[in-house]
């Protein structure tokens, strides 16, 4: 049997799955998710979740950057938009991934 590693959760505020108590929040401007929380190792995304917008959309999103580097996400993502508008929840979440990096 393998070993298994339980992290402590902390409840979304907002609704949605739990989030390892170390994620990182963000606050998306100008899209309909109303949150991002992530958890980095390894230079890597081991978590991802929205709170709001395109529900199907945005799990797939965490669900295929799981395991990338930072700076592949971003290169990836950055810049997309979505209908009208100028940004859009993978494009937040570049913005979110260059604060984390930058801090």
């Amino acid at each position: 049997m393998e070993n298994i590693t339980l992290q402590p959760t902390m409840p979304n505020p907002l609704g949605g799955s739990e989030a390892p108590a170390d994620s990182q929040v963000f606050t998306p401007k100008g899209v309909c998710a109303k949150l991002i929380r992530f958890k980095v190792e390894n230079n890597r995304i081991s978590y991802l979740n929205f709170t709001g917008g395109c529900d199907g959309n945005l799990k797939a999103v965490s669900a295929l950057v799981k395991g990338m580097e930072l700076e592949q996400i971003i290169n990836t993502l950055e810049g997309i938009t979505c209908g009208k508008k100028n940004t859009s929840c993978a494009d937040q979440l570049c913005k979110a991934l260059h604060e984390y990096m930058d801090s």
